[in-house]
């Protein structure tokens, strides 16, 4: 296993969408359905639009969108909602027990868009919004009054809003075009509609910054106590604007920038009341639960992204089962997204009742999936659960991999816990990566970029 640099690959999900592939046959999404649990399902709408495009951001999104193309857009959605709630059958109940609005950046939406982006999630797909938890993504820019007033009533309970850096100067080195004074703003307009859960996203490793500048950002950001906060290490990909750009720090000196930022951040959150979720997130201790709502009623505890199935709906959204999980063809190039986009919204609704592009799931890959989902949380996992679900245990499976974390201190074992360490958290994006199977990989070196 090579672990050269800490930060190989930001695994957010596996396995990645550039190891998906199209189908040898369109997959029939009631078949593949109709032998999955769907008493807990994750249900994910992802809007594609952005009023601006960070140097860094590698996420399907366009900038801007022409007249029409949003209500075009959600049309589609709905369309598609209809099929995929049609598809998943009345044999045996169906509820959501999470859902989440993100992108892009789904505040882009007017006010009464997201009503309908409401509406589509409630009465199209199923899902009760108001009782269950509410994750929406938000930039400072689109973070307004009546937008933010919206999602309160219609059930959101966090908000997350990618602030990035609160230093001027580091945000345009980001290609991040903002002010302070407007972040703050937004800041406050979210505390006023009263969304329980406020994240705050921050990037570390930024051209110029600095331990000092960063320790800025994280006070700045700590005096809105917000519930949650997310540190981010820079990640440079291609075909994004930073991507473009030449003289960037050498890898071996970025990599030590990146961690000496990341422990100094880790550390001024823990001392400030804090507890690690897992390497990037955070939660402040005395915060309601996940995604709690009121009196931390709701929470997500009854959904676990290992197990539970997840319907994503748009044209950058995964869905997964046990055996299939597939999406619409992944792009980076603005071009290319547009393309996808347009082909999306032109579907008729019996085009979604099929899944054309994504990568089949056998034993070895599940096995895989559940280490690392699990391990890459501080919390860690419990053999006893592994071992119920797959009858062997981790060590039994991955004994060469499970042993290289061991060896460099990364991992605590104790026979019934499996958990990372506090050096193997802050390494979680070479450890992650070293738990992909050889044929992912390939098929990842191999994907062709656009």
């Amino acid at each position: 296993m090579n672990f050269a640099t800490p930060y190989e690959n930001y695994v957010y999900a596996y396995p990645h969408k550039t190891a998906y592939r199209e189908l040898p046959e369109p997959a029939e999404l009631s078949r593949e359905w109709a032998r999955q649990p769907k008493d807990a399902l994750s249900l994910y709408l992802h809007i594609p639009f952005c009023e601006v495009r960070c140097g860094f951001c590698n996420l399907f999104t366009r900038i801007g969108a022409p007249e029409g193309l949003t209500t075009a857009y959600l049309d589609a959605l709905e369309r598609q909602a209809r099929a995929v709630r049609g598809a998943l059958g009345d044999a045996e109940p169906v509820r959501f027990a999470a859902a989440a609005f993100g992108g892009g950046t789904p505040t882009f939406l007017t006010a009464s868009e997201l009503e309908r982006l409401c509406d589509i999630a409630e009465k199209a797909a199923g899902a009760d919004l108001r009782a269950v938890p509410l994750s929406v993504e938000a930039s400072p820019a689109t973070a307004t009054a009546d937008r933010l007033a919206v999602l309160a009533d219609r059930g959101t309970t966090r908000l997350s809003l990618g602030v990035q850096s609160f230093v001027p100067a580091e945000a345009r080195s980001a290609v991040r075009p903002q002010k302070r004074a407007d972040v703050e703003a937004a800041l406050a307009r979210v505390r006023d509609a009263a969304i329980p859960v406020l994240n705050i996203d921050l990037i570390y490793g930024i051209d110029g910054q600095t331990e000092e500048s960063w320790r800025h950002s994280l006070d700045a950001a700590l005096a809105w106590r917000p519930e949650e906060l997310y540190l981010y290490p820079l990640y440079v990909r291609p075909l994004t604007g930073l991507g473009r750009r030449p003289g960037e720090s050498t890898a071996a000196k970025w990599d030590e920038q990146r961690l000496r930022l990341y422990r100094a951040g880790r550390d001024h959150l823990l001392a400030s009341g804090y507890e690690q979720v897992s390497m990037r997130m955070f939660r402040r201790a005395d915060a309601p639960g996940e995604g709690a709502g009121p009196g931390g009623a709701r929470t997500a505890e009854d959904y676990a992204c290992q197990t539970d199935g997840m319907i994503g709906l748009g044209c950058g959204a995964r869905s997964y089962t046990a055996g299939l999980h597939y999406s619409f063809d992944y792009a980076v190039g603005m071009s290319e997204i547009r393309g996808i986009i347009d082909d999306y919204v032109s579907r008729p609704e019996e085009d979604f009742a099929r899944a054309g592009h994504g990568r089949r799931i056998d034993p070895d890959e599940a096995r895989r999936r559940h280490l690392l989902q699990s391990l890459l949380q501080a919390r860690g996992m419990p053999v006893s659960e592994y071992r119920e679900r797959f009858g062997s245990g981790p060590w039994e499976d991955f004994p060469a991999e499970l042993a290289a974390f061991a060896e460099r201190g990364w991992l605590v074992d104790d026979a019934e816990l499996l958990r990372l360490t506090p050096e193997g958290l802050a390494h979680s994006d070479a450890a992650g990566p070293a738990l992909f199977s050889a044929e992912v990989r390939a098929a990842m070196t191999a994907y062709e970029r656009k």
